[in-house]
């Protein structure tokens, strides 16, 4: 099993991945999906502050917690390939390399365009007036580390279809590299 590691900021356009692999019928898992059903599960209203404390409290001491539940669903998926979704520090990713060969890829996108897409999209887990605050809670998780040392990256600045065809390619590259020759 190959685990394509989606890593970005907010708003960077890692859904992209999710469209991707919805169309190639290739199993994804999301820890923000996690979160968002837990939240639900307690009954809480989805806004920004409640969706960050139950996700600090799932990440847990070590900050791996939210990531075992989506590794543990990804292995039991049995897919050649898998994504996965929101890991947001290197003891996460090597968390996931023990486990299975990785390939880190990072959709990048810069600061007001990602603000621009959190007000257009008008998620209850998300607030523009929290931008500043989120993004700095997900660099203090560790989020520019996965991002730096990624080993693709999709510039997120152009269409959503230019973000797409890059995403293939990178996928038909690491696929062609695992084919037996």
């Amino acid at each position: 099993m190959t685990i394509f590691i989606i890593v970005g900021m907010p708003a960077s356009g890692k859904n992209i991945a999710r469209e991707y692999a919805e169309k190639n019928d290739i199993p994804y898992f999301a820890t923000g999906d996690i979160v968002r059903e837990e939240v639900r599960r307690q009954g809480l209203e989805p806004d920004a502050k409640n969706t960050a404390e139950v996700s600090t409290k799932l990440r847990g001491g070590d900050g791996l917690g939210v990531t075992r539940i989506a590794l543990d669903t990804a292995l039991a998926s049995k897919g050649n390939i898998v994504f996965l979704e929101g890991m947001r520090s290197w003891p996460e990713i090597s968390l996931l390399r023990g486990q299975s060969d990785c390939v880190v890829i990072a959709f990048v996108a810069p600061r007001e365009l990602r603000r621009q897409r959190i007000i257009s999209r008008g998620r209850s887990d998300d607030s523009p007036s929290a931008f500043d605050e989120r993004d700095q809670r997900e660099i203090a998780y560790g989020a520019a580390i996965p991002i730096a040392y990624a080993d693709a990256y999709i510039l997120n600045t152009a269409t959503m279809n230019d973000a797409m065809n890059d995403l293939d390619l990178i996928i038909k590259s690491y696929q062609n590299k695992n084919r037996p020759r």
